[in-house]
């Protein structure tokens, strides 16, 4: 998907409100960026940011931070923030290959994986956001019963995540290839692109996974 340039984003980025800026200062310290001791959930890559806006402002206790590494597609979750009262929800722009940089051991209750970027090819495999090596870096900052909730419509790529899990040593809670028409479907919070493929007759699939307990 090629990106359309946002003239001037970079710049708003740097110095909007709604944006931590510095973002690695506040690595373990994010309960005192919010004055509160709320659970903390995450999505990665938070496109233009209905999602995280919409979960923000239907649980008030729920701190929560949407991490996107492209300022143009950033720019447009700022601008869906700015029409709305959620003293919850923050920004971090930030690849998350870096993300173990701006959160410590424990730190994160849920992060939300959303219609994440392929990688089709096979030598680009440890960069898609659901690979054993970004499983690792999840594992250092989730909460011991912390989770990770991923949508996609790209059946490949979902194989491949069920896959990654088993072989990272995660524990598989529930998953479905068809969301829309399944018992998980209660609660959920659509984004641009499941409305858009949904729409299209495309079924959403969805898993949530969890670090294995130890004994």
């Amino acid at each position: 998907m090629r990106l359309r340039n946002v003239r001037g984003s970079r710049e708003e980025i740097a110095q909007n409100e709604y944006v931590v800026q510095d973002s690695e200062q506040y690595k373990g310290k994010w309960n005192e960026f919010f004055q509160n001791d709320n659970p903390i959930h995450i999505e990665i890559g938070m496109g233009k940011g209905k999602f995280i806006c919409c979960l923000a402002g239907e649980n008030p206790g729920i701190n929560y931070l949407g991490i996107e590494k492209y300022s143009s597609v950033l720019i447009r979750g700022i601008e869906k923030r700015k029409e709305l009262f959620l003293p919850n929800l923050y920004f971090v722009r930030l690849d998350a290959e870096y993300i173990n940089d701006v959160f410590d051991k424990e730190e994160v209750d849920r992060i939300y994986l959303n219609f994440s970027d392929p990688w089709p090819k096979d030598r680009h495999a440890k960069r898609r956001l659901t690979s054993k090596e970004f499983l690792a870096r999840y594992e250092k900052l989730l909460k011991k019963n912390g989770e990770v909730i991923f949508k996609t419509d790209n059946r490949e790529l979902f194989d491949f995540s069920l896959e990654e899990a088993e072989i990272a040593g995660w524990e598989i809670k529930n998953y479905t290839y068809d969301l829309h028409n399944s018992e998980y479907m209660e609660g959920n919070v659509m984004t641009e692109y499941e409305e858009k493929f949904s729409a299209l007759g495309n079924p959403i699939h969805r898993m949530v996974i969890q670090q294995k307990k130890q004994n």
